[in-house]
């Protein structure tokens, strides 16, 4: 992936660093007595992949969850539900379901969960994350009923008498989770360690990996200290922890080879799955819904302002173009006043226009999206109508514009695999927004490493970066794209180190 020297034969490796690349002939005088050697005959290595937006310790905690993903229909959830229920566990966890696989084609309600488990809470979360449904038992422990107040940025549906329907969206769903026992630094750094290899069998030597509590954080530092974390992290800190980095006089960059404090996560909106995007027109197939906007134009502003003096990147989740434009205004604005260049994203622009990817442009703001959105989300025209779906993840249209276009999964809401991503971004049906497979991977390379301030680090094969780097059986350039996803990863490396080698490697 370095435009100046796009293909090689041979690396050399010394300790953790590349330092130096060629022909086979230049580099076989670098061999001495104790070097190891490696010989691919012919496979493809490639910088090792990074995932610019993933949830990973959040995705390791899932294992021990119902996983939805597969479920069509409610009575199917229903059955998956009462079957867990009966395990010695306090609460029946879960994630996955999407009422537009659904045979009934609607959303779950509190009195299907409470048929399924009438004496055992019940929390399951959307595919998205960003709407969950729950049973009675659940509801009375959070002390949700028909009294319950609308939080800040958040919605309970509720019926015709005003009672909780068990659907919560956005911010209400933290009402729920307050009565759910905390995981515990053991069950984190579990999680942290079985999600670091899942990562690694991906191809993955780097994340950008999204935590949600100090606990979360300790645990992978913990891990760190204890030399045992195999991938790089740089941790994107939810908004509730500005004011602690603040106080310790740290920010983004701060940390070491391992772990880096990276931005500042911030929510501007909900997703499309949901209806809760925040949408400058109605949806197509809601027309009395614009979604949601979880601050005010001047309370985004304060946070990202604040944000900006104190030296931290801005990660803004903005899907839809609503969210897009209060972002990019408040991002704006915070530039103006240090006029120091932070590197601020938008995490996903799903729903952009003409304008807007303009306005990304002029003010030099990421766009960090994810590819396999394109595949899941089948239901888009419909959502939006033709018009808005032609605009919705406009990689194609970004590059052009001249916008660093990076790219992460969102695990555990999409696969965690690059090479889905990839194949993803090239084979749309809509081919003005396709882009190449090269192009696609500089999104998990090069680009990637720009957006963590990493570029002289990681992101392509040069001499004085990281060994960090991920062996193929097949070239993706030379594949038709929709077979990318089948490409065998054969081994991963970190720091010139094997953390992942294929069983069918010797």
């Amino acid at each position: 992936m370095d435009t100046a020297n796009p293909a090689v034969a041979a690396i050399a490796i010394h300790k953790d660093r590349i330092v130096a690349v060629g022909t086979t002939d230049e580099i076989s005088p670098l061999i001495g007595p104790n070097t190891s050697v490696t010989d691919l005959e012919g496979m493809t290595v490639l910088p090792g992949f990074i995932d610019c937006h993933i949830h990973l310790i959040q995705y390791g905690l899932g294992f021990n969850s119902l996983d939805l993903r597969g479920v069509r229909s409610i009575d199917e959830l229903k059955k998956r539900v009462a079957a867990r229920s009966k395990d010695d566990i306090d609460w029946v966890l879960g994630r996955g379901w999407d009422q537009e696989k659904f045979a009934e084609r609607r959303y779950p309600t509190r009195h299907d969960l409470d048929e399924a488990s009438p004496t055992k809470p019940v929390l399951l979360r959307r595919i998205c994350g960003h709407v969950c449904v729950a049973n009675s038992v659940a509801l009375k422990r959070a002390g949700i009923d028909e009294r319950s107040g609308e939080p800040p940025g958040g919605v309970i549906d509720r019926d015709t008498a005003k009672a909780p329907t068990g659907i919560l969206r956005e911010n209400a769903i933290d009402l729920l989770y307050a009565a759910v026992p905390a995981p515990s630094m053991r069950d984190f750094e579990k999680a942290t360690l079985t999600a670091c290899q899942d990562a690694l069998k991906a191809g993955l030597t780097s994340v950008h990996c999204i935590i949600n509590s100090e606990l979360e954080l300790r645990a992978l530092l913990k891990l760190r200290s204890e030399d045992r974390l195999s991938l790089r992290f740089y941790v994107l800190l939810p908004s509730d922890h500005l004011s602690a980095a603040k106080k310790l006089g740290v920010q983004t960059g701060f940390g070491d080879e391992w772990i880096r404090l990276g931005a500042i996560k911030l929510f501007s909106d909900g997703s499309l799955g949901a209806r809760t995007a925040a949408l400058e027109a109605s949806y197509e197939d809601d027309p009395s819904n614009r979604g949601v906007t979880v601050y005010r134009q001047e309370e985004l502003d304060e946070l990202v302002g604040d944000a900006q003096l104190a030296g931290f990147q801005v990660a803004i989740h903005a899907i839809g173009d609503r969210a897009s434009r209060m972002a990019l205004e408040s991002l704006a604005k915070a530039t103006n006043q240090t006029q120091r260049d932070l590197r601020h994203r938008i995490e996903h622009a799903s729903v952009l226009d003409h304008d807007l990817i303009s306005e990304f442009g002029e003010l030099g703001v990421i766009a960090s999206v994810q590819p396999h959105f394109v595949v899941s989300d089948f239901w888009l025209e419909q959502r939006l109508g033709r018009e808005r779906a032609s605009l919705s993840y406009p990689f194609a249209s970004l590059a052009r514009m001249g916008v660093r276009v990076v790219a992460g999964s969102d695990c555990p809401v999409e696969p965690l695999a690059p090479l889905q991503g990839i194949a993803a971004a090239t084979t749309r049906s809509d081919s003005d927004e396709a882009i190449t497979v090269e192009a696609a991977i500089a999104l998990y390379t090069r680009n990637a490493a720009y957006a963590s301030f990493e570029e002289n680090l990681k992101g392509t094969i040069e001499p004085g970066k990281y060994a960090d780097l991920v062996a193929l059986r097949t070239d993706p350039r030379e594949i038709a794209p929709s077979t990318i996803p089948e490409i065998q990863v054969l081994f991963t490396m970190v720091g010139g180190k094997i953390m992942y080698r294929s069983s069918t490697v010797s």
